[in-house]
C-alpha cells in the first residue's frame, strides 16, 4: 500500500517551455533531411560475409537453418503463397523434388484456388521430366477450376508437344464440354488443321456456330479457304435463316456480298445488298451503304450508281422525320430528293405525310416554315405534275386549314389568285381575293390585289379597292400617296389634290414627312408655285423643323423669278428668327451654314458679314451628371454653343472675348522675353534685370499686396511696353509670378 502510494505520488515530469517562439535564423526542409541521409548512407546497412561450404556437415547445418527460417515464415503467415513457392524453389534448386512436391501438397491444402500454385507445381513437374505426375497436377487442376482458360492451354500444349495426339484432342473435347469462349474453339480447330483433320474441324465449327449463334463468318471463310465454295454459300444462307428478319447482322451481309463479289456473282451480291437495305435499320446500315456504293461503281452503271445515293439519302431523311416529325427543313430536303428521282405517286405520298404534321401551337412563328410545304406541294402539282384540278384542292385544302381568326398568310392567298389567273379563270382570283380581304384584311394582301387589277388595267376596282384600303389603315402614308400617284397617271389632278388634302387632314399618320414631300413636289410638278408656297407656310404651322426651312429656301431658290434672292434670304431670317427658341441648337446651326453657302453664292460682301456675324462660338463646358438611383456620377464634357443674338449670352460672350485676348498678349510677351534672353548674356544682365525687379517691388508694394490684375513688373528689355489692366480679366499676378 505504502509502495503504491508513492508510486501514486511520483509526479510526471514537466515539458520544457519553449521561451524563444522565434523561427530560427537557418531553416531546413524534409527534403533537405531527406539528402543527407541518402549522402551519408545512415540505413545503408553492410551485406553480410560470405561464407564457403566446405563439407557436408556444414551443407547439412545450412539446410536446417533455411528450412527452419522458411518453416518460420510459413508458421507465421501461412496464407502468404509466395512463401510457399519460395520455399518449394529453393528445395527444388536443392534437387529435392521430393520435398518440393511435398511443400506444393501442403500449400494447395492452405489454398487450393490460387491459380499460380497450380502453375509452378505443373511446371516443376514438367521441368523434371515426371510425366505422370504434371498430367496428375493438370487433371486436378481443370477439374478444381474448369474456368481457367491458362490450365486447358497448358495442359494441350503439353500433351502435343509429348505427341500424344489423342490425348490433346480428349482434352479439348472435354474443355468444349464447359462452353468456353471463342478463342478455346479457334484453338481446337486451328490443332485440328495442323494435322491436316478438316472435317474434324467443320464439324467443330458446325458446334460452335449453333452453340453460340455466333462465328458465321469465320465458319464461311473457313469454307472459302479450303475450296468449299457451295459450303460457304450454305453457311452462309443458314445463318440469314438462323437470325432471321428481327436480329439481322449488317457485317453478316457484308461479307456474304463480299463472298459472293469474289465468285463473280454480281447479281447475287446486288440482291443481297438489296435484300438487306430493306429489313436492316437505317441508322445500322451505314457500312452496308458505304459497300453497295463502293460495289456498284465498280461493277454497275451509272443508273444503279444514282439508286444507291439516292436510295441512301431517302433512308437518312426517312430517319430524320421520323425521329422529328415536325422538323420541316428536313422534310424540304426529302421531297426535293424525292420530286428529282421519284415517280408522281411517291411525292404525293411524301407531300401527304408532310402536310399532316400540323404545328401543336396556333401561333404564327411556329407555321411559318410548315406553310411553305403547301406551297411547294401546290407548286410541285402545277409546275411538274400538270395538273391544275389537284391544285386548286391543295390550295382550298391549305386555306381551310389555316385559323385565319388568329393568323394567315397573304402569300397564300396571292398565290391562289395567281393561279386562277393563270388557269383563265378572272372570277375564281376575284372572289378569293375578295373573301380573303373579308376575312382577313392585311396590308399586303390589299397591295397585291390591287397590283393585279392594276395589270389587268381595271382603274376603277383600283380606286374601289384603294378606298376599302383606306378605310382598312387610314394612317398608311404611302397608301395615300400610291392612290394620289393613280389619279395622277390617269390625268385627274384635282381628284389626286383633294387625295392629299384628306391625307394630311388625318389626326394620325405613319409617316407624315414623307406625305407632305410627296405633296409638295405634286404642286411643284403642276408647277402651282403658290400652293407650294401655301403647303410651306401650313407646314411650318406644325412644325418648325430645320430641313423644312432648308427646303423652302432652296424652293425658293429655284423658281425664276426677279426677287427669288431676297424671298430666299427672307426665309433664312425668318428661320433663324423661328429657331431661336429651338433647344437643339444644332439645327440652327445647320440653317445658319446652308444660310452661309446661300450668301457666299450669291450674297454680297455685306450680307456675307451679316450673316458670320450670327454664327455661334462653339464652347466647351462641363455639366454634372446623376446617376438613375440620383447618386452623383461625376462630370462630363459637352460643347455648346453661344449664338451673338440671344441677349442672354452677352455676358458671356465678353468674357469669353477678354480670356482670348488676355490669352494671346500673354503668349506674344513670352515669345518677346525668350528671344531677348537668347540674345543678350547671362551675368551682367540678369543683375540689371534682378535690380530693376528690387526697385520696382519698392515701389508698388500695394499693387502686389492686393492682388491687382495689373503687370506692373517688366524687365528692362521691354521696360517701354505698358499693358492695360482690363485685358487680364481672369488672373492676378502675385510675387511668385513676376518674372521675365
Amino acid at each position: 500500500k505504502m509502495a503504491s502510494t508513492a508510486a501514486g505520488k511520483q509526479r510526471i515530469p514537466k515539458v520544457a517551455k519553449v521561451k524563444n517562439k522565434a523561427p530560427a535564423e537557418v531553416q531546413i526542409t524534409a527534403e533537405q533531411l531527406l539528402r543527407e541521409a541518402k549522402e551519408r548512407e545512415l540505413e545503408l546497412l553492410p551485406p553480410p560475409p560470405k561464407q564457403k561450404i566446405t563439407d557436408e556437415e556444414e551443407l547439412n547445418d545450412y539446410k536446417l537453418k533455411k528450412r527452419k527460417g522458411f518453416e518460420d515464415n510459413i508458421r507465421k503467415n501461412r496464407t502468404v503463397i509466395s512463401n510457399w513457392i519460395k520455399y518449394a524453389q529453393w528445395e527444388e534448386s536443392l534437387k529435392e523434388v521430393q520435398r518440393a512436391r511435398s511443400i506444393y501438397e501442403r500449400a494447395l491444402d492452405v489454398d487450393h484456388r490460387n491459380i499460380a500454385l497450380w502453375l509452378k507445381y505443373a511446371e516443376m513437374e514438367m521441368k523434371n521430366r515426371q510425366v505422370n505426375h504434371a498430367r496428375n497436377i493438370w487433371d486436378r487442376a481443370i477439374t478444381i477450376l474448369p474456368r481457367v482458360n491458362q490450365f486447358w492451354y497448358k495442359y494441350s500444349y503439353m500433351e502435343e508437344m509429348l505427341g500424344n495426339i489423342a490425348g490433346c484432342r480428349q482434352v479439348f473435347e472435354r474443355w468444349t464440354e464447359w462452353e468456353p469462349e471463342e478463342q478455346a474453339w479457334h484453338s481446337y480447330i486451328n490443332f485440328e488443321l495442323r494435322y491436316k483433320e478438316v472435317d474434324k474441324a467443320r464439324s467443330i465449327y458446325e458446334r460452335y456456330t449453333l452453340l453460340m449463334g455466333s462465328n458465321w463468318i469465320k465458319y464461311a471463310r473457313f469454307e472459302e479457304k479450303h475450296g468449299y465454295i457451295a459450303h460457304g454459300r450454305k453457311v452462309f444462307e443458314r445463318s440469314v435463316e438462323f437470325f432471321g428478319e428481327e436480329h439481322v447482322n449488317e457485317n453478316l451481309f457484308v461479307a456474304f456480298a463480299r463472298f459472293e463479289e469474289k465468285q463473280k456473282e454480281f447479281e447475287r451480291v446486288r440482291v443481297i445488298y438489296k435484300y438487306a437495305l430493306d429489313r436492316i435499320p437505317k441508322h445500322q446500315a451505314q457500312e452496308l451503304f458505304k459497300f453497295y456504293t463502293v460495289f456498284e461503281k465498280k461493277f454497275g452503271d451509272r443508273r444503279g450508281i444514282e439508286d444507291v445515293i439516292v436510295s441512301k439519302r431517302r433512308f437518312q431523311y426517312e430517319e430524320e422525320v421520323k425521329a422529328s416529325p415536325h422538323n420541316y427543313d428536313a422534310w424540304f430536303d426529302y421531297l426535293r430528293l424525292v420530286e428529282s428521282d421519284a415517280d408522281p405517286d411517291t411525292a404525293r405520298e411524301v407531300y401527304e405525310r408532310a402536310i399532316a404534321n400540323i404545328p401543336p401551337i396556333q401561333e404564327k412563328r411556329h407555321w411559318r416554315r410548315y406553310i411553305y410545304l403547301w406551297i411547294n406541294y401546290a407548286l410541285y402539282e402545277e409546275l411538274e405534275v400538270k395538273d391544275p384540278e389537284r391544285t386548286r384542292q391543295v390550295y382550298q385544302a391549305c386555306l381551310d386549314l389555316i385559323p385565319h381568326k388568329k393568323f394567315t398568310f397573304a402569300k397564300i392567298w396571292l398565290l391562289y389568285g395567281q393561279f386562277e389567273i393563270r388557269q383563265k379563270n378572272l372570277q375564281a382570283a376575284r372572289r378569293g381575293l375578295g373573301t380573303a380581304i373579308g376575312k382577313c384584311p392585311k396590308n399586303k394582301l390589299f397591295k397585291g390585289y390591287i397590283e393585279l387589277e392594276l395589270q389587268l388595267r381595271e382603274f376603277d376596282r383600283c380606286r374601289k379597292l384603294y378606298e376599302k384600303y383606306l378605310e382598312f389603315a387610314p394612317e398608311n402614308c404611302t397608301t395615300w400617296i400610291k392612290f394620289s400617284e393613280l389619279e395622277t397617271i390617269l390625268g385627274d389632278t384635282e381628284r389626286a389634290r383633294a387625295i392629299f388634302e384628306l391625307a394630311i387632314g388625318q389626326p394620325r399618320l405613319d409617316m407624315p414627312e414623307v406625305l407632305w414631300k410627296s405633296y409638295i413636289d405634286f404642286e411643284i410638278e403642276q408647277e402651282e408655285f403658290d400652293n407650294t408656297r401655301g403647303l410651306y407656310q401650313r407646314l411650318l404651322q406644325r412644325t418648325q423643323h430645320v430641313k423644312v426651312w432648308i427646303s423652302y429656301a432652296q424652293y425658293e431658290l429655284s423658281i425664276d423669278t426677279s426677287d427669288r434672292l431676297q424671298r430666299c434670304r427672307g426665309i433664312f431670317e425668318e428661320g433663324n428668327k423661328g429657331l431661336r427658341s429651338c433647344e437643339e441648337k444644332e439645327e440652327r446651326l445647320m440653317l445658319l451654314e446652308s444660310w452661309k453657302e446661300f450668301e457666299q453664292e450669291f450674297g454680297s460682301d455685306t450680307t456675307r458679314e451679316r450673316v458670320k456675324k450670327l454664327l455661334p462660338e462653339k464652347v466647351k463646358k462641363r455639366r454634372k451628371l446623376t446617376a438613375e438611383d440620383g447618386s452623383d456620377a461625376g462630370w462630363e464634357e459637352y460643347y455648346d454653343y453661344i449664338f451673338p443674338e440671344d441677349a442672354a449670352n452677352q455676358p458671356n460672350l465678353k468674357l469669353l472675348a477678354m480670356a482670348k485676348m488676355w490669352k494671346r498678349q500673354q503668349q506674344e510677351e513670352d515669345e518677346e522675353e525668350e528671344d531677348e534672353e537668347d540674345e543678350n548674356n547671362g551675368g551682367t544682365h540678369l543683375s540689371e534685370i534682378s535690380s530693376s525687379i528690387s526697385i520696382s517691388l519698392a515701389a508698388s508694394p500695394s499693387r502686389l499686396n492686393s492682388g491687382a490684375t495689373e503687370r506692373a513688373v517688366t524687365c528692362p528689355c521691354h521696360s517701354s511696353r505698358a499693358t492695360d489692366p482690363s485685358a487680364f480679366p481672369m488672373t492676378a499676378r502675385t510675387k511668385s509670378e513676376v518674372s521675365c
